[in-house]
Parts: structure tokens; sequence; C-alpha cells
């Protein structure tokens, strides 16, 4: 069995940076990556998009060259390993062996210190017909669009609210698509409440940012409808229009996002504290001025920890590796505090902007609790809103009683698409908090893995 100082899930700018961090502090460093290359969600297959116009930008220009300089720290001898299509699927937190499948086997490694890179998965948007082929998530068409230079075709629709939804139009519209309309669904007087946030001055820089990715957009054609509700996709055997309060309209495809939350489900099947966070509306490990969570062993960096942006990511990363060789003997205190402090600067900076975003972009209620008691909320096992209403009625207390009555989070996906809005629709019919309703607690495996895979691992690692 092979021994790391610290292994890292992920290699999203949070991950990068940590390796490489630690990696100069002298620790042994595995990266452990589901991916084929380095770049996580934000900066995926950035090595290979070369000079792609419509990807011109920080995309190009920063992730590139964050993703160079983590290649330059893999030079042979190294002290960070790399492993991409490589997925964790189990951590014995008591005694630091973490399970990895990697080249269709799985293998066990036992680690010091363990930091989940994780990032960030868009927040469910369950509309009525958001099942039907054409409708996806925007990050799914940002994916195609990095990794394939796919562009749809035809009439185009992306509805919800928030910086991807901009950044999004504007890639599309470079790469040719058309007519692209933006359907915001922002709430009246958001605006003035986030003015009232602050942080305006501060975070001048991303806001300059985001009023030219909105100049930009408008010039090249997009087309934006404001103050959308009651928003449903329709269509015979897949996406042929959508309509909502007011108004309809044509489309071929259909791109929902209400911004994104943090990927929790390893940080929640490892039992750590957890809490509900009423600004970003979503769940998020408990984790000290280091990232350290409510054990020893873990701890997180990135958006996984809450969602602050690719800037905010490498900066909690270095952190979090700086920590690591503290607590591992390799670094006095003091030096560690003096090695921290540019980075937790450059984190408050990436930060700034973070409460005006957060309410100029809050989810509308619907969107956390569909209202529409046919539309469905978990796509794996096929579970209704009104169905999550009745288990509520008959004495769910939560998603995880909501399990045993109808499966809702047992399919594949494990409950990341479903389990925020069925916890929201429990607390809305018992009329609490969604922090008092709970989370789903997922368990290992992570991901789903073959007997074949899993009969891979020592005879005496099974026994």
């Amino acid at each position: 069995m092979r021994d790391y100082d610290l292994a890292v899930t992920g290699a999203g700018p949070a991950g990068m940076a940590a390796a490489m961090e630690a990696a100069s502090l002298g620790l042994s460093v595995l990266v452990l990556d589901e991916q084929p290359a380095p770049g996580g969600q934000v900066f995926r297959a950035v090595e290979a998009a070369g000079c792609d116009p419509a990807l011109a930008g920080e995309f190009l220009d920063a992730g590139a060259a964050l993703a160079r300089d983590f290649r330059a720290a893999l030079h042979p001898g190294g002290e960070v390993e790399y492993s991409p299509r490589s997925t964790l699927w189990h951590v014995d937190i008591a005694t630091g062996v973490i399970s990895v499948l990697r080249e269709g086997a799985s293998e066990e490694i036992r680690v010091s210190r363990l930091l989940l890179a994780t990032g960030a998965q868009e927040r469910p948007v369950p509309i009525p017909g958001w099942t039907l082929p054409g409708a996806m998530g925007a990050g799914a068409a940002q994916i195609l669009l990095k990794t394939a230079g796919a562009v749809p075709q035809g009439p185009l629709v992306i509805a919800g609210q928030g910086p991807l939804t901009w950044l999004l139009a504007v890639q599309l519209l470079r790469a040719g698509a058309g007519p692209v309309t933006l359907l915001e669904t922002g709430g009246k007087g958001a605006l003035w409440d986030a003015f009232r946030a602050g942080g305006l001055w501060t975070g001048r820089r991303l806001l300059t940012k985001g009023l030219a990715l909105v100049r930009e957009a408008k010039r090249r054609g997009l087309k934006v409808v404001r103050g959308v509700r009651e928003l449903r996709a329709e269509g015979e055997g897949r996406v042929q229009r959508v309509r909502w309060a007011g108004g309809e309209m044509a489309c071929d495809t259909l791109l929902l996002h209400e911004g994104v939350i943090p990927s929790t489900h390893v940080s929640r099947a490892l039992g750590l504290e957890h809490r509900w966070d009423e600004a970003q509306r979503c769940w998020r490990p408990v984790l000290d001025e280091w990232g350290a969570t409510s054990h020893g062993l873990v701890a997180v960096a990135g958006d996984g920890g809450g969602i602050g942006g690719w800037e905010a990511a490498t900066a909690t990363g270095r952190i979090a590796a700086i920590d690591a060789a503290r607590r591992l003997g390799r670094l006095p205190e003091a030096e560690a505090e003096r090695r921290a402090a540019p980075h937790r600067a450059r984190l408050a900076a990436a930060l700034a902007l973070r409460p005006f975003l957060d309410r100029l972009y809050a989810p509308a209620p619907e969107v956390l609790v569909p209202r529409d008691d046919a539309t469905i909320v978990c796509r794996c096992e096929e579970i209704t809103a009104g169905q999550v209403r009745e288990a509520a009625r008959l004495g769910a207390t939560g998603p995880n009683q909501a399990k045993a009555y109808l499966r809702a989070g047992m399919g594949p996906c494990q409950g990341r698409m479903c389990g925020t809005t069925v916890a929201a629709l429990i607390a809305a019919e018992r009329g609490i908090p969604i922090g008092e309703a709970g989370a789903l607690r997922p368990r290992a495996p992570f991901k789903p893995l073959t007997v074949g895979e899993l009969a891979a691992l020592p005879l005496e690692t099974v026994a």
C-alpha cells in the first residue's frame, strides 16, 4: 500500500493550487482527478482549447497558465503525482486509507491528509418539462462547447440567472449559435437589495468584468426577457417551446441555470459537520480559517466549501496546503501564518463581491420548492413534487426519511440532483426551515463501480 502526505481529490483551480503549494513545502502529493486532464469544471479541457475565439478571456489566459504551472510541477521525480481518470469511492476516516478506482481497478492508498477539492455543481432546476430531450443545464452545454466545440443550432433559450448565463450566452454567440434569448428569473427589487449588501468598490474589478460580458452579449444580439415566472418546457418527444407567465416562444434547446452550489456528496458521506447557508441557499461543510473540517483527517478547498469562484478557490487551495504542512510538522506555526497571509488577502478580494451576487441572484421560491405537483424532482426514480409533499404529510421529516417512502435519492446520482429540492419541499410542507429538514446522507461507494472493479483489490484488503 502506497503512502502520501496529502491526497487531493479534484484538479480544478483549488486542487492544482493546493498540490503546487504542498509540493513546494516538501509534501508528497497525489492528485486524483476524474477528468482526463486538469482544469476542473471552470477550466475544463483548457489545454486542448488552443486559441478558440469563443472561449477567449480568463478561460484561455488564467486557466491555461494555471494548468501549465501545474504540469510543470509534475516533472519526473517530483513530489506531485497526477492521476487522471481516477475516482475516490471510499474513505476509512479512522485510518486514513482511501479507496481509489483507476485504470479499471480498485486500490487502497494511505494518506496523512485528505483535501476535498470537488468544486461545485449546478443547482437543480426542476420545472415542468425539464426532463424532455433538448433541455439541459447550462453547465452541460458549456462542457460540450469546451470539450467538443458543440454549438446548438436553431432557437436557443437560456433560462435562469447568474454570471454563467451571461458568460455562456457570449461564448455561444461567438461560436455562431443563434438566435439566443435569455429569460431572466430574478425577482423584482433584487438589484436594490443587492446594492445594500455592499462590496461594490472592493469588488469593482469583478463587477467591471461582469458588466463587460453583459455589454458584449447585447452587442452580439442577445435578447433578454426579465422577471420570468412559472417557467415550463413543452414539446412532443423533445423541447419545442418554453412558456412562462405572460409569454411563450419556440426553442430547439433550453438551457436551465440558477447558480451553483457546493458539491458536498463526499463530505456528507463522511459525516462531516455541515450547515445550511441561507445567503447561498445551500449546504456547506463547516470549515475553519484553514479549510479544516470537523474531522482531523479532512480539509476542503474551493467551491466545495462555499461558492466563491476560481480565484477564491486557488487561494483556499494554497491555504489548505500550508495547513497540511503545519499539521504534519513540516512548517512552524509562525511561518505558516506568514505564508498564508498573502493568500488570505487574495481570498478576501475575490470574495468581496460575493454578498452582492448572492442577493442579486437569489433563486426564486418556486425554484427551491416547485409549485406544480406533477413536476419530476428525482429523475432517477421519477418521483414528483406531489409525491414528496405526500411523504411529508405521512411523516417524512427530511430527505433521508423520504428515501424510505419513495426511493428519492437512491438512484445512480445518489441524490445529487434531487436532494436539495426534496429537502426544500419537505420543509415547506412541514413549515420548518430547510436547515431543519436536513440533508441526504450518502454512503460509499461515492460513485458507482462494478463488481469486477471491486474484485481487483488485493485479497488481503478484501478480507
